[in-house]
């Protein structure tokens, strides 16, 4: 239950953030799996500065 609650969170935000209608637009396993990864890297930087703000991201990636 606890893991549902964590996990199910961000993936009902990406489906509605990034996707729109929760499909994905390119098919095949390969292009999903292509797809996933950019929308949860986008997912997990937008939360990190979010956190961090948007300077102290800026120096870490320096």
């Amino acid at each position: 239950e606890r893991r549902r609650s964590i996990v199910e969170h961000p993936f009902g935000n990406l489906k509605q953030w990034l996707f729109g209608n929760g499909r994905f637009l390119l098919r095949q396993l390969e292009g999903a799996k292509a797809e996933m990864a950019l929308a949860v890297t986008a997912y997990n930087f937008k939360r990190a500065i979010s956190v961090l703000g948007a300077k102290k991201m800026m120096q870490l990636m320096d």
